[in-house]
């Protein structure tokens, strides 16, 4: 027993798991030992025929440094259901992403499906997610305060940015349920990627399998660049059929 406690802000019904599954570390290192993170591994993702690939010009990140890879801790935002002026009246924020910070532990990242053009992340939000040892948050809809999260060196991929609050404009309904980012549907526990090329979320029962072929694919890379720099012919540096 872990002894994680959610802080009151959803009801129980609200949470999936407390507990995220574990990925095993030799699996998290194989895929930080990547030269080309992203990129070698959308390879290797279509030819075992995983979809969950998401472009950095969908989701940008607002650090091109950046890069991560972890366990997808997931929150559900959606559009509040009071008018701005009527939610502002209440007092009370819509937003209850603290409650995925609370839970999270050290390398994980939060997964967001959220609405765009409005934060549904700010700059207290990422202070408490890194504090919490949260390395970064991919978040489909929008963000704010973008420069203290660099500042901070917590990641940030987003759809959009936007100076205007969401506490006012949405309402978190769930955490670590499936959520769904640009069309990808991503359980808690699964495995995230990104750089500055895109963002791959693997299931995280097939992660094993997705390093083992990217691995393969990075091995006959460097067999053809060494090829290149020997001065190999052209016909010489085609791909082998399969």
């Amino acid at each position: 027993m872990s002894g994680k406690k959610t802080l009151g802000k959803l009801p129980a019904s609200a949470f999936g798991v407390l507990d995220l599954p574990v990925i095993p570390a030799d699996i998290l290192d194989g895929f930080r030992a990547l030269p080309d993170l992203t990129g070698m591994t959308s390879d290797a993702m279509d030819e075992l025929g995983i979809a969950g690939v998401v472009p950095a010009s969908v989701l940008k990140p607002v650090d091109p440094a950046a890069r991560i890879v972890g366990r997808a801790l997931t929150v559900q935002n959606v559009k509040h259901s009071l008018s701005v002026a009527d939610a502002v009246a209440t007092g009370v924020s819509g937003l209850s992403e603290i409650e995925a910070h609370n839970l999270a532990d050290p390398g994980d990242v939060l997964v967001l499906q959220g609405i765009d053009n409005v934060s549904n992340l700010g700059g207290m939000s990422a202070t408490i997610g890194h504090r919490q040892g949260q390395i970064a948050a991919i978040v489909d809809g929008g963000v704010r305060d973008i420069d203290h999260a660099r500042e901070i060196g917590y990641g940030v991929w987003s759809r959009s940015v936007s100076p205007m609050t969401g506490k006012w404009r949405v309402e978190t309904v769930a955490v670590n349920k499936p959520v769904t980012i640009c069309g990808v549907t991503v359980n808690p526990g699964d495995l995230v990627l990104a750089d500055n090329v895109g963002v791959c979320f693997i299931p995280r029962e097939r992660a094993a399998e997705v390093l083992a072929r990217t691995q393969r694919i990075l091995a006959n890379e460097q067999i053809r660049i060494a090829k290149i720099e020997a001065g190999a012919p052209v016909p010489e540096l085609m791909p082998k059929k399969k």
